[in-house]
C-alpha cells in the first residue's frame, strides 16, 4: 500500500493542504481535478521531486518521504513524455537501466521484452522526433516500466491526443492493470476517469474532497463542486415544503418533487440520471412531471441531449425514435417525467 498522511507544501501563493491518500497494490487511482488543483504536486510529492513541508509518505510500511528518488521504486511519465530528442527509441530506453547491475545481454532482453509490450519493438532504433504523439507516449512509458516500478505516476497520460490513439493507450492501461501494475493517473476529465480507474479522489484547491471507489463517489457526492464535476447535470437545491407531506419537497422555490426516501432533513440536494427521465406530450400523474421548454438539442454518439427549461435546466438523454414520435425541436413545450423513486436525496455541503 502507498499511503500519504497529512501531506502539505507550499510553492508560491499555491497550497497543499493536508492531503491523505491510501492506494492498494492493483489499484488504477484517477486523481481527479480541474487545472491547478494540486493533482501534478502530489504526484511530484510522491515520486521525490517535491520534497512536502510536513507530512510522511509510506510504501508497503517503509517511510520514503525523504528517499532519493531513485531509491524509490516509483515511477512517473510526464504530459511532456520528457524522451531525450538526441538518443534512439532503444537508447532512451536503455538510460533507464544504467545504473543497474546487469550485462549487456541482461539489459537487451529486458528493453526488447517491454518493446514487445508496449508494441514499439519495430522502431527501436528510430529517433523520437519521426514518432507520433502516440508512439512517445509508449516510448516515455516503456523507459519508466523497464526498471519494474511498484507504482506508476501518469500525469495527464491522454492529452492532446485523437480519439483512436486515446483508445489505444486506454487499452494498453488497462492491461498494464490488470497485469498487476499499481498506476495513480492525474486527469481532469471524469469521463476517462470512470473508463479506466477503480479508486478516486476529487482535488480542488490543493485539497481532497472526496475519495473512495469510483462508483461510491459518483452516486454519493458530498458537495456540490464533486457533484457537477463528476458528470451530475441535474442536480439541484431542495427545501422541504412546510406543512405537507415529510417527502415533498421544492425545487427553486415552487417545483414540487416527490422523493420515495423518508427524510429528516429540511434542505438538501436531489440528483437524477439523465436516463431515469422521459418526455411526453402531456402531463404524467403517476410521476413526478414538470412542463418546461426545449432550448437546446445536442447531438450525442447514440443519441441526442435535450436541455429543457422547468424553471431550472434539466437534462435528458434521448434515442431518435422519441425525437421523431414526438416532433421535439428547440422551443417544443414538453413534459419531463421521472419517479419518485429514481430521485437520490444527498445530504451535501454548498459550493
Amino acid at each position: 500500500m502507498l499511503e500519504l498522511k497529512n501531506i502539505s507544501n507550499q510553492i508560491g501563493d499555491f497550497t497543499l493542504k493536508d492531503v491523505n491518500l491510501e492506494v492498494e497494490m492493483g489499484d488504477y487511482y484517477i486523481l481527479l481535478g480541474v487545472s491547478g488543483a494540486g493533482k501534478s504536486m502530489i504526484l511530484e510529492t510522491i515520486a521525490g521531486l517535491v520534497a512536502p513541508r510536513s507530512g510522511s509518505i509510506f510504501l508497503e510500511g517503509e517511510n520514503i518521504t525523504k528517499k532519493k528518488i531513485q531509491d524509490r521504486s516509483i515511477g512517473i511519465v510526464f504530459q511532456d513524455h520528457a524522451v531525450f530528442p538526441h538518443m534512439t527509441v532503444y537508447q532512451n530506453i536503455a538510460y533507464s537501466l544504467h545504473k543497474r547491475n546487469l550485462s549487456t545481454e541482461e539489459k537487451d532482453a529486458k528493453i526488447q521484452s517491454i518493446a514487445r509490450q508496449m508494441d514499439i519493438l519495430s522502431f527501436l532504433h528510430r529517433q523520437p522526433g519521426t514518432l507520433s504523439g502516440g508512439e512517445l507516449q509508449r516510448v516515455a512509458l516503456a523507459r519508466t516500466l523497464v526498471q519494474e516500478p511498484k507504482i506508476l505516476l501518469l500525469d495527464e497520460p491522454l492529452a492532446s491526443m485523437d480519439v483512436q490513439l486515446k483508445s489505444e493507450l486506454r487499452s494498453l492501461l488497462r492491461q498494464l492493470n490488470r497485469n498487476g501494475q499499481t498506476i495513480i493517473h492525474v486527469s481532469h476529465n471524469y469521463e476517462e476517469a470512470v473508463s479506466l480507474g477503480n479508486k478516486i479522489a476529487v482535488i480542488h484547491n490543493g485539497t481532497v474532497l472526496q475519495q473512495g471507489k469510483i462508483d461510491e463517489v459518483l452516486q454519493n457526492p458530498i458537495s456540490e463542486f464533486v457533484a457537477h464535476f463528476t458528470g451530475a447535470k441535474n442536480f439541484y437545491s431542495v427545501k422541504h415544503l412546510k406543512g405537507d407531506d415529510i417527502n415533498i419537497y421544492t425545487l427553486s422555490n415552487h417545483l414540487k418533487i416527490a422523493v420515495d426516501q423518508t427524510l429528516d432533513a429540511d434542505n438538501g440536494f436531489i440528483m437524477l440520471k439523465n436516463e431515469d427521465i422521459f418526455l411526453s406530450a402531456d402531463k404524467n400523474p403517476s410521476q413526478n412531471s414538470l412542463q418546461g421548454e426545449i432550448t437546446e438539442l445536442v447531438k450525442l454518439p447514440c443519441g441526442m441531449e435535450a436541455v429543457i427549461n422547468v424553471g431550472v435546466l434539466i437534462y435528458v438523454t434521448l434515442n431518435p425514435i422519441v425525437i421523431n414520435n414526438l416532433k421535439l425541436e428547440e422551443g417544443s413545450k414538453v413534459w419531463v417525467n421521472f419517479s419518485s423513486s429514481a430521485v437520490r436525496f444527498l445530504h451535501c455541503k454548498s459550493s
